[in-house]
């Protein structure tokens, strides 16, 4: 009887001994750290900024002494912009509103002698809903359109002027980019068409109606808040 306990006893020892270096041979459970995964760009936010471009386009003429005639009228754009986005996934909603001093104008001898009649556009502003898609990393492709506001002024060779406020509408697109966080820069194409304007005798000889239908395009850098 003394004999088997001494024999259990050994036989537990034993299974002990190599249970426990088992467990000493096992690996011990390795935890890692979740992966750090920065937060998405986005385009929300009120942003401000300025933009400068080129504008262009067939000014028409129409009176009962000449008849129908077109002529070129060209000049530079600069001013300032704000506006506001809302993004929604990839789709970003906006409104922008622009204002720029513009120096478009054309000289006309068809009706009026040397130096002729100028047409000018002083300023033009816009107010545009954007709708654009945010899928391609930090690039924005936008379609845009709304009112166009702005001046169309007449002087003949007599120095005597008159000037008309028109409101119009303006339609086009664009793509933007975004960098260094809250930092972007855009180039646009809008298509302005403010009327057409019935000038007096009085400035351009017989009364004639002028349609100054604008083409820009323009650079800008904009900064969000």
């Amino acid at each position: 009887m003394k004999r088997l306990a001494l024999m259990l006893c050994g036989v537990f020892i034993a299974a002990v001994t190599t249970t426990a270096a088992l467990a000493a041979d096992l690996s011990r459970p390795s935890y890692k750290a979740p992966v750090y995964v920065a937060p998405g760009f986005s385009w929300s936010g009120f942003y401000v900024g300025i933009n400068a471009g080129y504008g262009w386009g067939n000014v028409s003429f129409s009176d009962p002494v000449t008849g129908n005639f077109t002529d070129k009228a060209t000049g530079w754009l600069a001013g300032g912009t704000v506006g506001y986005n809302l993004q929604t996934g990839s789709w970003v909603w906006g409104v922008e509103g622009d204002i720029d001093y513009s120096t478009i104008k054309v000289t006309d001898t068809t009706v009026c002698t040397a130096p002729g009649c100028q047409v000018r556009n002083d300023w033009l502003g816009t107010a545009r809903g954007r709708i654009g898609y945010a899928g391609w990393g930090n690039w924005l492709p936008y379609i845009t359109g709304g009112a166009a506001i702005g001046d169309m002024k007449f002087t003949n060779p007599s120095g005597v002027s008159e000037n008309h406020t028109k409101l119009g509408w303006t339609l086009g697109a664009g793509v933007e980019y975004a960098f260094m966080g809250a930092w972007s820069v855009k180039a646009e194409y809008l298509y302005a068409d403010l009327g057409s304007v019935s000038c007096s005798s009085a400035t351009c000889g017989p009364s004639s109606t002028i349609k100054m239908p604008l083409n820009i395009a323009r650079l800008g850098v904009n900064y969000r808040f």
